[in-house]
């Protein structure tokens, strides 16, 4: 699993939506709080600034899309003016009305109620610019959870999940292949590299310290300093975030027990992966498991909220 495919199944734990929104005249503006999340804006008609809480300004025009990878504070405005002039926008899920607006927009974000954005979207610059009109399959996109949001069927929350995921990772696409100095994606340190494929593949392997540093033909400690440079984490806390993100998915994907997803994610027994799941999520797997279950509107799962 490469950085950018990591960083999305951690985002993935993150309760999916998406919405239209758009207004007109010359003081129509739309202020988004700063979240712990991931989203997105694409203008699907008109034309509005992009403004952000250092004082930076861009025009967007129709077909650009606007990525927030790591959920900082920011605007859409049809004016030049701070940020914080700027109405917050209320939350929720809108279709698109019927009529015409000086600017419309799409947008879609996962947000976490539990845990952090992954590094690697962190490192990324707070927002990035593409232009769908030199990606055909991110304009391509675009179109399909517009009409998605026009015409509610079932598996929405399906789509919507699928949608999201396309479209921000087509969007940091574009911007890297449009960018003056395009982004590495990848991990400047191969050795250290070589050592997250096999924690990406294989999280639920025993594996140690000296393992890991042997697998990238390095000492210890040359190995953890430099797994630290890259990921911003000692080599078993990177592991343990890595576990805890697929047992979450788990909990949200599958009716399976606790002690089967704990084995499924390297925990020698249940009570042991509920107890590093609450120090990472502050919630026990049960209680988080009924939240998203809640959220989604299905029926509760019953699940022994002591673990």
């Amino acid at each position: 699993m490469d950085q950018v495919s990591a960083a999305m199944a951690g985002a993935r734990v993150g309760e999916a939506g998406a919405r239209w929104f758009g207004g007109s005249g010359a003081g129509w503006g739309a202020r988004f709080d700063s979240f712990e999340g991931l989203g997105f804006h694409a203008v699907v008609s008109g034309s509005a600034w992009l403004l952000t809480a250092n004082g930076g300004c861009v025009l967007l025009e129709r077909g650009d899309v606007v990525l927030v990878p790591s959920g900082v504070e920011h605007a859409v405005s049809r004016e030049r003016r701070p940020l914080r002039e700027v109405p917050l926008l209320e939350m929720g899920p809108q279709a698109p009305p019927g009529g015409r607006f000086d600017v419309e927009f799409v947008c879609g974000a996962y947000r976490l109620g539990r845990g952090q954005v992954h590094h690697f979207l962190r490192d990324l610059p707070d927002v990035i610019v593409a232009a769908s009109s030199r990606a055909p399959e991110l304009s391509a996109l675009i179109s399909v959870l517009l009409q998605d949001l026009s015409d509610e069927q079932a598996g929405t929350s399906v789509t919507r999940t699928a949608l999201i995921d396309l479209i921000a990772v087509h969007t940091l696409r574009a911007w890297r292949s449009q960018s003056a100095e395009p982004a590495d994606f990848e991990v400047a340190d191969a050795q250290v590299g070589q050592v997250l494929r096999a924690i990406h593949e294989n999280p639920q392997s025993p594996w140690t310290v000296q393992q890991l540093s042997d697998r990238a033909g390095l000492s210890r400690t040359a190995f953890s300093r430099r797994f630290a440079a890259e990921t911003g984490r000692s080599p078993m806390a990177y592991l343990t975030a890595q576990r805890l993100t697929r047992g979450a998915r788990l909990l949200c994907d599958t009716p399976a027990p606790l002690a089967t997803i704990a084995s499924q994610v390297g925990y020698s027994s249940e009570f042991a992966f509920a107890n590093a799941f609450r120090r990472e999520f502050g919630v026990s797997p049960g209680r988080y498991r009924q939240e998203h279950q809640r959220v989604l509107g299905l029926p509760a799962v019953a699940a022994p909220d002591a673990i």
